[in-house]
């Protein structure tokens, strides 16, 4: 039975858009409440931000420590359907067990453990998730508009964040002064999200079939399941990935860029509160704006780049952008929530262009049967970042109090951001440009 590609791509999209809509959504389950942290008396999950930032931290430790090369090694091996499937399930227990911890009643020490672990397992099933979708869509979406449908796919998944930074002080509802936040209270977010992974799950069992009946229409795969001699990964590949300059550039700039964002996104109420004299339902409100620009300019920049191109270029203006709008929170007039509205609306908007354009850029200078590896060598990198940037702002937060800490973090992702443009200030001119119009 034929299958229409073009039709099939859209359902395929969207199967591959509700899991990673759910990821993003659980990962944020507590960032628009990182200030109830910095009173741990009034948890009884006992928690500091601290024990916060070392938590979030956790997302890229098994990441960062071989698990995701390793893993993106075996998509390329074993394809996505397989390893792809075993990774959402492995999403799905983490967040299972992270909220088993925290309403396990345990001590916050052990709580915190068994936590971390949880989010260890839910970031490296994850990442190799996300890793799964956006090669899924380079395949599908070959030869049209791919930056687009990288584009969606992102916007949607941001969608996640918005819904999670919104949703999230209304389902642990703020206490008054004294009084106490119980297990199950703290826990409801990351309950929530447990149950849009698992529905995420059954989503993606819909894609593998789909997927497996494409491969059979295209010739890629015979009904065995032999691929052919010129798609099979070779581990000689992996020595042309680290030689590519321009593909050590968009890893560098990944890495850089996303820390800006998702490291201050942990931290954000905590950081524009002080700063800009709001309340926690106000500081809620700017800081959904940043998944909000994005829902909305990612995909618009996507088409952008498939229709003019210049890649490079977009980066930078990007890159920019979410370098200014830190040195606006950082240092715009104390208590004046304009600014804070400001900083969080360039940041949105630079949290679109640089992705729409660097995502894309991937499959332009890496052969296909290499993307797997490719992504997850990408997201390493960028993991590194993320499991280290959170424990020291969590610090920052523990040390310091008030203005001087907001400031103090921004001070980070102001340095972070100066190197993100630098960067790609080089990818631009090792020529990634020219690199893309001659493909």
């Amino acid at each position: 039975m034929s299958l229409n590609v073009n039709k099939s791509r859209w359902l395929v999209l969207l199967c591959l858009m509700l899991p990673m809509f759910a990821s993003y959504f659980f990962d944020d389950a507590f960032s628009t409440l990182s200030q109830i942290f910095q009173h741990p008396e009034c948890l009884e999950l006992g928690w500091n931000s601290e024990d916060y930032g070392f938590y979030a931290g956790g997302y890229s430790f098994l990441c960062v420590f071989g698990g995701l090369v390793v893993c993106g090694i075996l998509l390329d091996m074993y394809g996505v359907r397989l390893v792809g499937s075993v990774f959402v399930g492995l999403m799905a227990l983490g967040a299972g067990t992270v909220v088993l911890a925290l309403r396990s009643g345990l001590d916050p020490r052990t709580s915190l453990m068994i936590a971390y672990a949880g989010c260890m397992l839910f970031g490296l099933g994850s990442e190799i998730a996300g890793v799964a979708v956006t090669r899924s869509i380079a395949k599908w979406f070959k030869g049209g508009p791919v930056a687009f449908a990288m584009g969606a796919q992102v916007a949607v998944a941001r969608l996640g964040t918005a819904l999670a930074f919104i949703l999230a002080p209304v389902l642990v509802a703020r206490k008054a002064p004294g009084e106490v936040y119980t297990l199950a209270e703290t826990a409801r977010p990351a309950t929530f999200g447990l149950f849009l992974i698992l529905a995420g799950v059954l989503l993606w069992a819909v894609f593998v079939a789909m997927d497996a009946r494409f491969d059979r229409s295209q010739g890629i795969e015979s009904r065995r399941g032999k691929v052919k001699e010129e798609d099979k990964f070779k581990f000689s590949d992996i020595l042309r990935l680290l030689s590519n300059r321009r593909f050590i550039l968009i890893s560098l700039l990944c890495v850089f860029f996303y820390c800006c964002i998702i490291s201050f996104k942990k931290f954000g109420t905590a950081i524009v509160i002080p700063r800009f004299g709001m309340e926690p339902d106000g500081a809620k409100w700017m800081i959904s704006l940043i998944p909000f620009f994005t829902v909305v300019f990612t995909p618009l920049f996507g088409a952008m780049v498939d229709k003019l191109g210049k890649a490079a270029l977009w980066m930078i203006v990007g890159a920019v952008m979410v370098l200014s709008a830190h040195l606006v929170l950082a240092f715009a007039p104390q208590g004046v929530p304009f600014w804070g509205y400001f900083g969080i609306s360039l940041l949105g908007v630079g949290y679109s262009l640089v992705p729409s354009a660097m995502w894309p850029s991937v499959p332009k200078i890496v052969p296909e049967r290499n993307l797997g590896t490719a992504y997850s060598l990408i997201y390493w990198i960028q993991n590194m970042g993320m499991l280290l940037v959170p424990v020291f702002v969590g610090r920052i937060f523990k040390r310091l109090e008030g203005v001087e800490a907001a400031v103090s973090a921004e001070r980070i992702f102001i340095s972070l951001g100066i190197v993100a443009v630098l960067v790609a200030v080089l990818l631009a001119r090792a020529g990634i440009v020219k690199a893309q119009a001659s493909e």
